[in-house]
C-alpha cells in the first residue's frame, strides 16, 4: 500500500543537515527532510512532497522550540511557500557556515571516504549579515510577462523582486516592464559597476510541442554552452567587465562568471598556491570559462611553459583568448573536455573546475592517466564532489589540502576547493 503524506502536517525534532539544505527528521519510521529549519528545533513541518517509500519533503511552518541560532529572516520572498533562493536566511552567518561544513564533512566520509575536519571560510566582498554579495541573477518570467525568482522545486514564480543577494539596484526597471512570456532576464552589476539586463528568448519549441529543458536544474555555464538563443540588450551595452588579479576580461553578461563579487579573485588566489606549476611546464585548465585560472598558470609557467585550457562554451573561448591575447603560452581549445584530453600534452598539474555534476569517473581516469603531480579541483556540489574525492584516490591521490568557501551566503551551497597528490 503506498504512502502518501502531502498535506500533512507532523510535529518533529530536527537531527543533523543534510545535502541540500535539509535538516533530517523521523516521523513513524520514516525520514522526513525539513527545510527552513536548524539542528535541534522542535518543529511543525507541512509535508510539501511525498512520492511513497522511505522518506518524504517537508517545510517547517511552525516553530515550537527555535535554535539559539535562529534569527529573523534576511530575505522578504524565502521561507516556507516562497522563493528557492534564501534557503539558510533564517540562521546566523556562523550557522550558516556550519550547516555547510557538516555536509561536506559527511560528503567526504561517505562518498570519499575520508574523515576531515571541515571549516567554511568567509568570501570577501558582500555585507556582514550574508547579503548584496551577488553580481548576476537569471530571473524566470511567467506568462503574463512579469520576471520573478522560481520557488523551490515548482515553475510559480516569486515577482517580488526583494531578495538581497544582490544590491536592490539591480531590479530597477525590471517590474515595470512587460517581458517576453516563457523568457528569462539576465541582471549584472559589474566590476565597474555597471548595471546589463538581456532579455533571453524562450527555449525552441521540440516536436512534440513541449520546450527542450531550459536553465532550471543546470549550471549557469551549461546553458551558457547550450545552443544558442535569441538575446535582446534591455539596459548597458551586454559586455560585462569583470576584474581579477589586476586584469580585466569584457565577456557577454549572459556567459558564466562566478556569482559571488568575491569568489573569482579568492579562487584564483587559492588556485595559485596550490598549482605551484614549474617554470617551462605544463598545465591544464580544463573546464577552463574565459580562463581566469590560465592566467594565473602562465603566470607561473612563464614563456617558455604552455598552458592548455579547454572550454565547452565558444562564446566563453573567444572572450578568454581576447583576454589572454598577450599570453603566448595559453592555448584555448573548445570542446568537451573528455573529448580533447588525449591530443594534450603531459601536464606537471591540472586544475579543474567541472560543472556541478562534477568530473566523474572518465574525466578522473583520464586526468590520473595523464601524470600530473598535482591536481586543484574545484566542486560546487558537495555530494558530486565527494564522489570525484573518491575516484582520485581510487587512482592513487591523495587529498593534501582542502578548503571550503561560504561562496552563496544565505544559501546551503558553498564551494570547495581540493589539492592531490600522489
Amino acid at each position: 500500500m503506498s504512502i502518501d503524506w502531502s498535506g500533512r502536517r507532523l510535529e518533529v525534532t530536527l537531527g543533523n543537515p543534510a545535502h541540500g539544505g535539509f535538516c533530517v527528521a523521523r516521523h513513524e519510521g520514516r525520514v522526513v527532510f525539513v527545510r527552513h529549519g536548524l539542528p535541534g528545533e522542535r518543529v511543525v513541518a507541512l509535508v510539501t512532497e511525498d512520492r511513497g517509500g522511505s522518506f518524504c519533503r517537508a517545510d517547517a511552518v511552525h516553530i515550537l522550540e527555535a535554535s539559539p541560532d535562529r534569527v529573523e529572516r534576511v530575505c522578504p520572498i524565502a521561507g516556507p511557500g516562497g522563493s528557492g533562493c534564501c534557503d539558510l536566511s533564517h540562521a546566523t552567518v556562523p550557522a550558516q557556515r556550519a550547516f555547510g561544513a557538516a555536509v561536506v564533512a559527511e560528503q567526504l566520509r561517505r562518498l570519499g571516504g575520508i574523515e576531515r575536519e571541515v571549516v567554511v571560510e568567509e568570501v570577501p566582498g558582500g555585507a556582514a549579515n550574508g547579503t548584496r554579495w551577488r553580481t548576476r541573477v537569471r530571473l524566470a518570467v511567467d506568462a503574463a510577462g512579469r520576471a520573478g525568482y522560481r520557488r523551490y522545486r515548482s515553475h510559480e514564480l516569486e515577482t517580488e523582486l526583494a531578495c538581497p543577494q544582490i544590491e536592490a539596484r539591480a531590479y530597477e526597471g525590471l517590474a515595470e516592464r512587460v517581458w517576453q512570456p516563457g523568457s528569462e532576464v539576465q541582471v549584472v552589476l559589474d566590476a565597474d559597476g555597471t548595471q546589463h539586463v538581456v532579455e533571453i528568448a524562450p527555449p525552441p519549441v521540440s516536436r512534440t510541442g513541449r520546450r527542450s529543458p531550459g536553465r532550471r536544474g543546470a549550471s549557469a555555464r551549461r546553458a551558457a554552452a547550450g545552443a544558442p538563443r535569441a538575446e535582446k540588450v534591455i539596459e548597458g551595452s551586454g559586455r560585462a567587465v569583470e576584474r581579477v588579479g589586476g586584469r580585466d576580461w569584457h565577456l557577454a553578461a549572459t556567459g558564466f562568471w562566478q556569482a559571488h563579487r568575491g569568489a573569482a579573485q579568492t579562487y584564483s588566489d587559492t588556485v595559485g598556491e596550490w598549482a605551484a606549476a614549474s617554470p617551462g611546464a605544463t598545465a591544464w585548465d580544463l573546464y577552463g570559462g574565459v580562463g581566469v585560472f590560465a592566467a594565473v598558470l602562465a603566470d607561473q609557467v612563464g614563456d617558455g611553459g604552455r598552458v592548455e585550457s579547454v572550454e565547452l562554451s565558444r562564446r566563453a573561448v573567444q572572450d578568454g583568448a581576447e583576454a589572454l591575447s598577450d599570453l603566448g603560452q595559453v592555448r584555448f581549445h573548445a570542446g568537451r573536455v573528455e573529448r580533447l584530453l588525449p591530443d594534450l600534452p603531459a601536464p606537471q598539474v591540472v586544475v579543474l573546475d567541472p560543472p556541478r555534476a562534477g568530473a566523474g569517473r572518465e574525466v578522473v581516469a583520464a586526468v590520473a592517466a595523464a601524470g600530473p603531480e598535482r591536481v586543484v579541483h574545484v566542486g560546487c556540489d558537495p555530494a558530486s564532489f565527494g564522489r570525484d574525492v573518491g575516484l582520485y584516490r581510487e587512482h592513487g591521490f591523495e587529498l593534501a589540502e582542502l578548503r571550503v568557501y561560504a561562496a552563496f551566503p544565505s544559501t546551503h551551497h558553498v564551494e570547495c576547493l581540493a589539492l592531490f597528490t600522489r
